[in-house]
């Protein structure tokens, strides 16, 4: 398939363009997510596509979703997307990148866990012992393992503005003290389950982002996407030494080539060149192929 920077699917209303998903109106209880292959950097949707990436994302998705469905259920439908649209032009946008999910009311958070000491919460450790105000012990270092995974909420910002941290008692206010203390709960015990089954297959998952929805009746769904390079920090664990920030399989690679142009983080966001793009899409896929045990396939 051609790299896709916007989807087209005429035939269904077009909800909202996210940073990386367009979302589309099935019914009065499903929508059409279509994952493309833009990438955003510094909170800026770049110009450059970066090939099967909107497809791998998803699959990387469908298969930790499958995996933690015991912890929390989440917004998978198990219809065929291909079943939505007739056309062949519509039907062709869609492939691996689609899935069909139930329509969830999703939480005002994002709900962040940090295995692992590094970008911004080493900024704020190394300032004041703390991560989004959590004290830490003294005398940890750049990458360090953290004696227990801790959940460090944001808000959600609209596409090209920043995420803001925001304290437990901020997320309680937003969501009540009950639904708070669970959405925390399950967030740590899905980042346990799937750090520990990662590094058997040699990844380290550094932190990691998730997001929640509730149905009428105000049963948790896990919603979006689950633990890909998009919204997890991967290491290569046989790369990993404390004191430095190891390499990854995350989107850090263009992040890193975009801080050496000078660019001001403002958009419009620069071309990436095509080996930077290449490498990014390689990267993409081998950490579906270290997650899953198999090499990934384009439709």
């Amino acid at each position: 398939m051609q790299p896709l920077l916007k989807s087209h699917i005429p035939s269904l209303k077009l909800l909202n363009q996210g940073k990386v998903r367009d979302i589309y109106d099935v019914d009065a209880r499903t929508m059409l997510l279509v994952a493309t292959d833009r990438l955003s950097a510094f909170d800026v949707v770049l110009p450059t596509p970066i090939k099967d990436k909107g497809a791998i994302l998803t699959q990387i998705a469908n298969f930790w979703f499958e995996k933690l469905n015991h912890i929390v259920p989440n917004h998978l439908t198990g219809i065929d997307p291909q079943s939505l649209v007739q056309d062949a032009a519509e039907k062709a946008q869609l492939g691996k990148r689609a899935i069909v999910v139930k329509k969830l009311k999703p939480l005002p958070i994002e709900a962040i866990v940090r295995g692992y000491l590094v970008g911004s919460g080493w900024k704020e450790y190394k300032a004041s012992g703390t991560v989004c105000d959590i004290p830490l012990p003294a005398g940890l270092q750049e990458a360090s393992v953290l004696p227990e995974p801790i959940f460090t909420p944001s808000s959600k910002a609209e596409v090209g503005d920043h995420d803001i941290n925001i304290t437990h008692s901020q997320a309680a206010e937003l969501l009540g003290q009950d639904l708070a203390k669970t959405v925390a709960n399950v967030s740590i015990r899905l980042y346990k389950e799937a750090a520990q089954y990662a590094l058997t297959r040699g990844i380290i998952i550094a932190d990691t982002k998730f997001e929640f929805g509730l149905d009428d009746s105000g049963q948790l769904y896990l919603i979006d996407e689950v633990l890909t390079p998009d919204s997890s920090r991967f290491w290569p664990a046989d790369q990993y030494k404390v004191g430095k920030n190891p390499p990854s399989y995350d989107k850090q690679y263009v992040r890193d080539w975009l801080e050496s142009t000078g660019w001001d983080k403002t958009p419009p966001g620069p071309e990436l060149p095509a080996e930077v793009a290449d490498k990014t899409s390689e990267k993409y896929r081998e950490a579906f192929f270290k997650l899953t045990g198999t090499e990934f396939t384009p439709d």
